[in-house]
């Protein structure tokens, strides 16, 4: 039995109105796995977000999942799009200038 692929956009039910959830996959791949400077610091910067967003329920994490093969990737389920925008922009938070340097550094 093979799984069956669905195409375009997918929406689920929740069952009330209103309600809102964001997955959100976020991953990386290693094209020179040498040049340790260049992909260490976003591979170790995602679990202390992750930490953090434990420790800081009210940001709006729901939960997440991980895998390292084949390639690092994460799942994570958020309360709200707008939770989701308010964390990678917020200052105070560990998001915003991991991902300001790493920008920087690629260019």
């Amino acid at each position: 039995m093979t799984a069956r692929v669905h195409r375009g956009r997918q929406i689920a039910d929740l069952g009330r109105a209103g309600d809102e959830i964001v997955v959100l996959l976020i991953g990386m791949r290693v094209n020179k796995p040498w040049k340790i400077s260049g992909w260490w610091p976003v591979f170790t910067a995602m679990p202390r977000m992750l930490r953090y967003l434990q420790r800081h329920p009210e940001k709006g994490l729901q939960g997440y999942r991980q895998a390292l093969l084949p390639t690092p990737v994460i799942v994570q389920y958020w309360r709200s799009f707008a939770d989701l925008e308010r964390f990678s922009r917020d200052l105070d938070d560990p998001h915003l200038e991991p991902w300001r340097r790493f920008n920087k550094r690629v260019g």
